[in-house]
C-alpha cells in the first residue's frame, strides 16, 4: 500500500522498440527528479523486461490499447488512470491515441500532464518536437516541466548471458532484417554475405541478428557467406544483444530495433538507411554511430560500405578492412 500522502507519477511510452530504447534516458532523468515518488508506466507487453531492468519505476501497466469505439474497454481503462490518483503523468509516446488519455480525466480531476495534447499543464506542441530524434524531443519537453538533466541511457545496466554462443574474437554484428511491412528497409542479403566473407578474410566472426521474420534472409546469407558465420536468428533476447554488443569491433545493420540496442552500448555503428526513413529522426543514439544512405539500399554498394568501415575500424586495435 503507498504511503499517504507519497507523490504518484504516470509515465507512458509504448513503442517501438527504437523509441523506447530512446526514451530511457527521460525516463531515468524524471526518476531523479522525482527521487521519492510511487512511479507507475503505461506500456506494451514487449517491453516489460527493458522498464522492469532499468530501475526506473515501482509498478508497471500493460496498457491493452482498446479501440477507439470500445467504450467497455475505455471506461476501463479511465478507470484505471483514475485509480492511481497521479499528480503528474508524463507522456512520452505523444500520439493521437494517449492525446486522448487526457481527455479521460474530468477537467477538474486533471492531473499535470507533460507533453504535446490539448490541454496539458505543461504543453509542447512545437514542430520542433518532432524535427529530430525522439531523445531530443523528450528533452525539449520535459524542460518544459523543469527537468534538464538528461542523457543518453548507455545501457550498462542491460545484461545477458552469452556464455551458450560459440564467438570467436574478434566479431562484428550484423542486423540484415526488418519489420516485414519495411522490406524497403533492407540492404540485400547477397550483400551482406559478401560482406561476411570480406570480415573473414580480416579474421572478423560475422554474428547476425534477427527474429524469426528475418530467417529466410538470414539463411540467404549463412548459405552463400563465410563459413564461420554465427546464426543467432530469433536466439537473442534484449540483454544479450546489448552483451553481444559490447564485444564487438562493429556492427552494421540496417534501420531497424536492434540498432538501438546495439548503438549505446559504445559499439561502433553503421547504419544503412534508404529513402524511406531519415537519419536525422530515426539513426540510432551512440558515441559512435555512422550513416549511409541511398534512394534505394539496392543502389548502396558494398564498396562504399567497406570504405566506411575502414575508417571505423581505423581507430580501434583490430586490423581494417580492405577497400
Amino acid at each position: 500500500m503507498t504511503p499517504s500522502g507519497l507523490e504518484r507519477i504516470l509515465v507512458i511510452k509504448h513503442g517501438a522498440l527504437g523509441d523506447f530504447i530512446q526514451a530511457l534516458g527521460p525516463m531515468a532523468a524524471i526518476r531523479r527528479y522525482h527521487p521519492n515518488a510511487q512511479i507507475t508506466l503505461l506500456t506494451t507487453s514487449p517491453y516489460t523486461d527493458l522498464a522492469q531492468g532499468c530501475g526506473v519505476f515501482d509498478t508497471i501497466w500493460i496498457d491493452q490499447k482498446p479501440k477507439w469505439w470500445n467504450w467497455s474497454g475505455l471506461w476501463s481503462l479511465r478507470r484505471k488512470l483514475m485509480s492511481g490518483n497521479f499528480s503528474r503523468i508524463y507522456d512520452l509516446q505523444n500520439s493521437d491515441r494517449t492525446d486522448l488519455y487526457l481527455r479521460l480525466f474530468p477537467h477538474i480531476l486533471r492531473p499535470e500532464w507533460v507533453g504535446r495534447a490539448p490541454g496539458a499543464s505543461h504543453r509542447n506542441d512545437k514542430p520542433s518536437r518532432t524535427s529530430g530524434n525522439a531523445f531530443a524531443g523528450h528533452v525539449e519537453t520535459l524542460a518544459k516541466a523543469g527537468i534538464n538533466d538528461i542523457t543518453v541511457d548507455r545501457l550498462e545496466w542491460l545484461q545477458g548471458d552469452l556464455s551458450g554462443f560459440p564467438l570467436r574474437s574478434p566479431y562484428a554484428l550484423l542486423v540484415p532484417g526488418s519489420a516485414p511491412r519495411h522490406m524497403h528497409k533492407r540492404w540485400p542479403a547477397e550483400h551482406y554475405a559478401k560482406l561476411t566473407l570480406r570480415l573473414s578474410r580480416d579474421g572478423i566472426q560475422s554474428v547476425i541478428l534477427g527474429t524469426r521474420d528475418d530467417a529466410e534472409c538470414i539463411q540467404a546469407i549463412v548459405s552463400k557467406g563465410a563459413a564461420e558465420s554465427l546464426n543467432l536468428c530469433g536466439r537473442t533476447d534484449f540483454g544479450q544483444i546489448a552483451a553481444l554488443a559490447r564485444g564487438a569491433v562493429l556492427a552494421v545493420g540496417n534501420d531497424t530495433g536492434p540498432m538501438h540496442l546495439i548503438a549505446p552500448t559504445g559499439c561502433p555503428s553503421l547504419v544503412l538507411f534508404s529513402a524511406y526513413s531519415n537519419p536525422i529522426r530515426h539513426s540510432p543514439l551512440g558515441p559512435h554511430v555512422t550513416c549511409l544512405q541511398r534512394q534505394k539500399l539496392q543502389d548502396l554498394d558494398l564498396s562504399d560500405v567497406n570504405t566506411a568501415l575502414k575508417e571505423i575500424l581505423e581507430t580501434s586495435s583490430v586490423q581494417g578492412i580492405r577497400a
